[in-house]
């Protein structure tokens, strides 16, 4: 009995240079920049304003921005993964304010134990985004309505809840640690540590996925490719670590930042759970069709997106040393959502990454960072971001529309 023949669509061996160029190529042509303009973005911005100010890039000022994204930047992650389902979140600002004012109130108003008191909050958030998604999924309220009417409601709970108004300070404990805390108290071993780990880290994972798809039958990059990847990743990390080195060490805002991209990145990547979520947003009859519970999906996602904007609401606290009523109101969830489109989510759901979020806080921040420096109005700072939030969904409408035209 003859072998049967190979199947001519799997690629079992490593592709060459022109084929990868090839590839390129044609992921280029189909409007597939992946994170390059947000780069690109990041370093003109840098530029621009080092040439205004001449102080943009000292250690001080790359430290502070680090610090200021945690918060935003938190709520941002669950904006993306309830952009990839397809649908918006309107109430996330509310809850990161909620959020802030329950801890404030329960240690302020009630003494009970700050850890008490933050373990409550993030479970009240959980039960709003769990109501969110039960009205969405099982009612069928449009999400749009659900979390509009989401956002009025637990804004009126903030004020209920600070009672006429009262600032509660947060001077020192767990909440005032988050913002003000540097590993190790100036240590630089930490950040060095950290320069060193992630990109070990990195490699290891993609020689992991690259023998898994080997022993599958699958096309592998060649090795070659991700010791450069990780090169140039550890490049970054290093100066980043030195950065931070030349002022107050690593900040604990900014590593759990990283530890939450790097956790909700591999959830949506490497598990089947993250599988589902895209493929509820890339259409959700196909995913029903496939034994996927678009319900369960649904509500576990906007479950998470009000947890980790509780989380943010507790940084956003700690930043300003106090939860009063204004927290979580402003431009706190336009900034969330901006930061998630310019990273490179997709407001047509199916496609985004939690490092998108990262990557459009940091260009939302260097912006107003660099703004507040040279004394620019508030009314410049939202002009600009705007447009440059405004520029961002364009290139996805165009990449969207690229990417149709090409499978066709």
């Amino acid at each position: 009995m003859s072998a049967p023949a190979a199947d001519p669509s799997v690629r079992t061996s490593e592709p060459g240079r022109a084929h990868r160029l090839d590839g390129v190529r044609r992921r280029l042509a189909s409007g597939d920049l992946g994170p390059l303009p947000v780069v690109i973005g990041l370093a003109v911005i840098a530029v621009v304003f080092q040439c205004v100010t001449h102080h943009f890039l000292q250690a001080e000022n790359l430290t502070n921005i680090s610090r200021f994204i945690a918060g935003p930047g938190l709520i941002a992650v669950g904006v993306v993964f309830v952009l990839i389902l397809g649908e918006i979140d309107l109430s996330l600002g509310s809850v990161a304010g909620a959020t802030a004012a329950i801890t404030a109130a329960l240690t302020a108003h009630r003494g009970w134990p700050e850890w008490a008191a933050i373990a409550a909050a993030l479970a009240a958030a959980c039960v709003m985004g769990l109501l969110h998604g039960l009205l969405f999924a099982r009612v069928g309220v449009p999400a749009f309505v659900v979390t509009l009417a989401g956002m009025l409601a637990w804004s009126g709970l903030q004020e209920y809840v600070l009672d006429s108004g009262t600032v509660n300070n947060h001077h020192d404990g767990i909440i005032a640690g988050l913002d003000t805390t540097f590993l190790g108290d100036g240590d630089i071993a930490y950040a060095w540590a950290l320069a060193v780990l992630a990109p070990a880290l990195y490699l290891i994972a993609r020689l992991h996925t690259a023998r898994r798809r080997r022993a599958a039958g699958l096309a592998t990059r060649p090795v070659t490719e991700s010791v450069l990847r990780t090169a140039a990743f550890a490049l970054i990390a290093l100066a980043a670590a030195w950065t931070l080195n030349q002022d107050r060490g690593l900040p604990l805002s900014l590593v759990v930042l990283l530890a939450t991209v790097v956790a909700t990145d591999f959830v949506l990547r490497r598990t089947r759970y993250g599988r589902q979520v895209f493929a509820v947003g890339g259409g959700a009859e196909a995913a029903r069709r496939a034994g996927v519970n678009i319900t369960r999906v649904r509500v576990s996602v906007f479950l998470l997106s009000s947890l980790l904007a509780g989380l943010g609401g507790l940084f956003y606290a700690s930043q300003q040393g106090s939860a009063d009523k204004q927290l979580g109101g402003g431009n706190v969830l336009m900034s969330a959502i901006a930061a998630a489109v310019i990273g490179g989510t997709s407001l047509f759901g199916g496609r985004g990454s939690t490092w998108s979020a990262l990557l459009g806080i940091l260009v939302i921040q260097s912006i107003t960072t660099g703004l507040d420096m040279v004394h620019a109005a508030q009314a410049i700072q939202y002009m600009i971001t705007g447009a440059v939030l405004l520029a961002a969904v364009v290139l996805d409408s165009l990449t969207r529309r690229t990417r149709t035209a090409t499978r066709t």
